[in-house]
């Protein structure tokens, strides 16, 4: 629980076995006392409080502190037995620095953990810990989600998790393990030849050991000695292109053309473009190139075409600009929103890119921003592996600053950039 939450006030006409959940939403912030404390405890335990009389199983703690942060934060007092009557604890210090390391180390995201001592005048001391989540879901080293249900915790099953993730939408989601992909449902020829072209790698490197390589190498698996759950980077980068639609079917891509030069135009193709980032992206660039021409310097003049010709000329575009928008519509994406789908539209005179992204607390002063190369990054990790030469992309260098400088000296008219309805919109045009 947020220290706003457990820090408060006295009040002289408090009911001493008023629960902590009531407590907590009726108290102001201030300075923990003992009294305080006492108060807590009366109140037994609930969704917000775990009391503990020891600190004696880490995994234990760390699940219960998972499940706090899950379940919007909340408070473990060390140093309280199951009647409610304080033991205190022979070593605060060392609970402290054990605290501290699990909230360090054991938990994903790590969690920034407010720790106090409050001592008796008996001599016996409690040591409190307050949870306040700032970047769910979080959840073990293993990989395992907990959330508490009114003084318990349990351990999210895979459809409970399916749904909540989808309701909370996180950030990191790229991080989110897939527990119904297995090793081998992995691409060994596109993993190992990524691994491969690094020159400094390891003679200790797990080879040919996907599920290690993938899970201590690339930290993109989570597990414990005999489990393995890749996250959802690793399937969109690694996995086999039959099963990545399979496993996780919001990653695919729509790519269309449009005979006209506007949303009333005659569709000409369509195509529904699954598989790997790698395999997804050389899809869209021959899909592109199909209907368009790129190149790098803009035509000296414009081909002949015939006036009131049945089938409009085909556009120029800037090489670098179309494969830079294509590898952002790959690796930006959010894939929380799953009913949004990415999609590339192709008309006479320009090519829109459509890409999820939380309108909420994003617009305008953030999109605005990325037009100087200022972003926040929903999959970092996705975007450094894609974007090296060694995953075999060959994308370009300058993201949307250089789309939109390029474009324009390359067609005459600026792109176009815009946000709404949680999505990102990107309309690039052709000499």
């Amino acid at each position: 629980m947020a220290r706003r939450r457990f820090r408060h006030s006295q009040r002289s006409d408090l009911q001493a076995d008023r629960s902590h959940e009531e407590y907590l939403l009726t108290q102001p912030a201030q300075l923990t006392t003992r009294t305080e404390l006492l108060r807590l405890i009366r109140g037994g335990e609930d969704t917000y409080l775990e009391l503990k009389v020891r600190l004696s199983n880490s995994e234990r703690i760390t699940q219960g502190i998972v499940a706090l942060a899950n379940t919007n934060g909340g408070t473990i007092i060390f140093g309280v037995n199951d009647q409610l009557r304080i033991e205190g604890v022979s070593n605060p210090e060392w609970v402290q620095e054990e605290l501290g390391r699990i909230c360090r180390e054991e938990i994903v995201p790590p969690i920034i953990p407010l720790i106090d001592t409050v001592a008796f005048d008996s001599g016996k001391r409690v040591v409190a810990l307050d949870v306040q989540p700032k970047r769910k879901p979080y959840r073990t080293r293993e990989g395992r989600f907990y959330m508490r249900f009114g003084a318990e915790k349990r351990e999210v099953s895979r459809e409970q998790l399916s749904m909540w993730l989808d309701e909370i939408r996180p950030l990191a989601y790229e991080n989110i393990p897939l527990f119904t992909a297995e090793e081998k449902d992995f691409d060994d020829s596109l993993l190992w030849s990524f691994a491969a072209a690094f020159e400094d790698v390891s003679p200790t490197i797990n080879l040919y050991q996907t599920a290690d390589f993938l899970k201590k190498d690339l930290i993109l698996a989570v597990g414990g000695a005999d489990d393995f759950f890749p996250t959802v980077a690793a399937l969109v980068l690694f996995g086999k292109d039959e099963r990545v639609p399979e496993l996780f079917p919001r990653s695919v891509v729509t790519v269309e053309r449009f005979s006209g030069e506007n949303g009333n135009a005659q569709l000409v193709e369509r195509q529904v473009v699954s598989g790997n980032l790698h395999t997804q992206y050389e899809t869209l660039l021959k899909f592109i190139q199909r209907y368009c021409d790129l190149a790098k310097d803009k035509p000296a003049k414009k081909g002949l075409h015939l006036v009131g010709a049945p089938v409009a000329a085909r556009s120029n575009y800037h090489l670098y600009a179309v494969r830079e928008a294509v590898a952002n519509a790959l690796i930006h994406r959010d894939f929380a929103l799953r009913d949004i789908q990415t999609r590339i539209s192709i008309y006479d005179n320009f090519i829109e890119f459509v890409n999820a992204r939380r309108t909420q607390g994003f617009v305008p002063p953030a999109s605005r921003a990325i037009r100087y190369g200022i972003t926040q990054r929903l999959n970092p990790q996705i975007a450094s592996i894609f974007s090296r030469r060694e995953y075999g992309t060959s994308v370009p260098r300058g993201g949307l600053p250089m789309i939109l400088k390029q474009s324009e000296r390359f067609a005459g008219r600026r792109a176009e950039v815009y946000t709404a309805k949680d999505e990102f919109k990107l309309k690039i045009y052709g000499a």
